[in-house]
């Protein structure tokens, strides 16, 4: 089953944070403030993804205000920061949103994300993850983390479904 044909059945998209909603850089103050850079293209596809009704999660490994403030921001209704466990982390929202992993995509970059990438119906990854992260993956992304991948990745989802249209209408009058 190809990429396209398992975005049709997402009802959760759930992000790792650096180097897929960032580039990966890690920006630290002396004073140990965390510094990250957000990609406006990828925010305003996560909006159109929940407005098109897909739930939309982030599980990442750091925890940072900055991360939480964000999420806030799109929409996101299930962070866990601080999860060295991904895996428990995919579990729990499994639990509470009572949505099939079939039913989930998972972006990531690295191999801490295969444990969840590998049970989801979507495992997607950006082009610079290690090649034991690609060869996983249903679907690697050609814009790369921080610079799109993940609108790039929304847009796929909304096309499968059939929404992609309804959440461009606004902007075509």
């Amino acid at each position: 089953m190809d990429a396209f044909e398992r975005a049709k059945k997402i009802k959760l998209a759930i992000f790792d944070v650096d180097g897929v909603m960032t580039d990966g850089s890690l920006y630290l103050a002396d004073d140990g403030q965390e510094f990250k850079a957000f990609n406006s293209l990828d925010g305003h596809g996560m909006k159109m993804l929940n407005r098109s009704g897909v739930e939309l999660a982030i599980i990442t490994g750091r925890t940072s205000q900055l991360v939480a403030l964000r999420a806030i921001n799109l929409g996101v209704t299930h962070l866990y920061q601080g999860s060295e466990d991904k895996l428990a982390a995919f579990l729990e929202v499994l639990e509470k949103t009572g949505i099939d992993p079939t039913e989930c995509a998972y972006m990531g970059d690295d191999v801490v994300d295969l444990p969840v990438m590998r049970r989801c119906g979507l495992g997607v990854c950006v082009p610079a993850a290690p090649a034991l992260v690609k060869q996983h993956a249903h679907y690697v992304t050609e814009l790369a983390g921080g610079r799109g991948a993940v609108r790039e990745v929304c847009e796929l989802i909304m096309q499968a479904q059939g929404t992609f249209e309804a959440q461009m209408a606004p902007y075509l009058k």
